[in-house]
């Protein structure tokens, strides 16, 4: 792959994609505000959470988006990542349907790293990821963390960034991510992100 050019654009090889990464924290629990009532809605725990499940609701949640980084790891690694007592799966509920996934992770001393929030496309824009929120910052910062933090990227849904600085957390670093397209790979469907092209 050619060096990045830090002043101009940069070709990338046919296969690859490339993505905008932006990293947010927060140092302390946001302020507390009101919350909307919202009995449709349930968070359960998954304490063991089954891998065929979990990559279910995964890709029902990403494919579109183009989350890839649990689909390169093997059956294996994901299963020991999820089995681990720091991490923990919550899957979001309305009636019997699993519309959404909060993943905690704990595994370094002194933060918590919100590494999946996310939610079916046919439940985004209902106010399900404001209620989903308020509950994973509750558990987030249950532990009394330094600090609680995310990334998201500009392949993610375009109001994913404001969402997340609304919910009290503040860019601090962007990177850019270059991977082998998961549609060419076998990862993801052919049809998965239409709107982004396959080059």
């Amino acid at each position: 792959m050619p060096e990045l050019e830090l002043d101009g654009l940069t070709d990338l090889p046919p296969g690859k994609i490339a993505t905008v990464v932006t990293y947010l924290d927060m140092r302390a629990p946001p302020a507390p505000a009101a919350r909307p009532e919202r009995p449709d809605l349930a968070l359960r725990h998954e304490p063991a959470p089954d891998l065929d499940w979990y990559r279910d609701l995964y890709l029902r949640i990403g494919a579109d988006l183009l989350w890839f980084s649990r689909l390169q790891q093997s059956g294996t690694e994901v299963s020991r990542i999820l089995q681990d007592d720091r991490v923990n799966v919550y899957a979001l509920t309305a009636g019997s349907n699993d519309i959404g996934l909060v993943e905690l992770d704990r595994r370094s001393a002194g933060e918590v790293e919100i590494a999946f929030f996310g939610l079916v496309p046919e439940a985004v824009g209902s106010g399900a990821g404001r209620w989903l929120m308020d509950r994973a910052l509750d558990l987030a910062w249950a532990a009394a963390p330094d600090r609680v933090w995310l990334h998201t990227c500009t392949l993610d849904h375009a109001q994913a960034l404001p969402f997340y600085i609304r919910s009290g957390f503040r860019p601090y670093k962007r990177a850019i991510e270059v991977a082998d397209d998961p549609r060419l790979t076998g990862a993801l469907p052919k049809e998965a992100a239409a709107e982004v092209p396959v080059i």
